[in-house]
């Protein structure tokens, strides 16, 4: 007897109810696919950036601090779109590797970063290759299709923020 055979009517009426998990090739799970061409990219650019000793997520980082005076770390994490904590993680290798200062702020409760000469240094090492990996993410797909995701990827982070998702930098609500 077969293994479905010996099921009951019931267990196999569930079965065939359950629903299959949107996650996969050809998903059409929003969240998965962004997550899925976030990685592969994220990928690419830290390949790309290798030889400049930089991966896209500190380019980012650097990129963001060469264009700003000092900038508090809430107003930085706001601008760059991440919670304070994540932020915290992803400049503290930078200032051990001396390319961010972290420093008291006008208010001593309030923090602040700064770019050092070595890391604009680093930054402006890691400009040639970031462009190199705009360029062939861009002769890949066509530049008009990069310019049609940017517009597109806007108005669905507009779109999750209207639906309540924190905005730029914003904690997450709290369940009280």
């Amino acid at each position: 007897m077969s293994r479905a055979a010996a099921k009951s009517p019931h267990h196999a009426a569930t079965e065939l109810a359950r629903p299959t998990p949107p996650i996969g090739p050809g998903s059409p799970c929003t969240c998965f696919r962004l997550r899925q061409a976030m990685r592969r990219v994220t990928q690419l650019y830290d390949q790309i950036l290798k030889p400049s000793g930089l991966r896209v997520t500190q380019f980012s980082l650097l990129a963001r601090l060469v264009r700003s005076e000092p900038i508090a770390l809430l107003e930085l994490a706001r601008r760059l779109g991440m919670d304070r904590t994540t932020l915290t993680r992803n400049l503290e290798p930078l200032a051990r590797q001396g390319l961010v200062e972290i420093v008291a702020g006008a208010d001593r409760r309030q923090r602040v970063a700064r770019l050092t000469a070595a890391g604009e240094a680093a930054w402006e090492r890691g400009w040639t290759y970031w462009r190199l990996a705009q360029s062939a993410i861009a002769g890949e797909v066509g530049q008009s299709e990069i310019e049609l995701l940017h517009t597109q990827l806007e108005a669905v982070t507009r779109g999750a923020e209207r639906l309540g998702a924190p905005a730029d930098g914003d904690d997450p609500p709290s369940a009280a």
